[in-house]
């Protein structure tokens, strides 16, 4: 009877240590999408933000003429008055992912210094391929200094 308590704890362990190694390998290929996105507005590089948001993805957000929805082509543009490659002053951090099968949530905070802004993003993924795209972005301004 002992035996097969051991052999009944044994397999769920290595059941449930096989599921959280795929769930961190999952959020490890998450974050790697985010990298892009993070990294491809923080140094402007537009094909960089491109890549990591599917074809058709829509970005809500809420600019100078108010709310209002954009595509991934439309959001690298805001980057292209700038010099690509150079650090622009954009600070982002992953603050958390979460993975349901072939859909995730994130949620990545964006700094900007120099204006005493922080931003909030939020992003919808989903796993296409064999691969994590963004399908859907929004953020809000979490701080009130101007």
């Amino acid at each position: 009877m002992i035996k097969k308590m051991k052999r009944v704890i044994i397999c769920f362990a290595a059941i449930l240590s096989i599921q959280l190694s795929q769930a961190q390998s999952e959020s490890s290929k998450i974050e790697q999408t985010l990298q892009k996105y993070m990294e491809g507005s923080s140094y402007s590089k537009m094909d960089l933000i491109k890549s990591a948001f599917t074809e058709n993805a829509t970005l809500y957000l809420t600019g100078r003429d108010g709310f209002k929805r954009y595509t991934p082509s439309e959001y690298a543009n805001f980057f292209k008055n700038r010099k690509a490659g150079e650090f622009n002053g954009r600070d982002a951090k992953v603050l958390a992912i979460e993975v349901i099968k072939d859909i995730a949530w994130a949620k990545v905070e964006i700094a900007i210094p120099k204006r005493k802004w922080i931003y909030i993003d939020l992003f919808l993924l989903k796993k296409t391929k064999g691969e994590w795209k963004i399908i859907s972005k929004t953020a809000t301004r979490v701080n009130d200094e101007k």
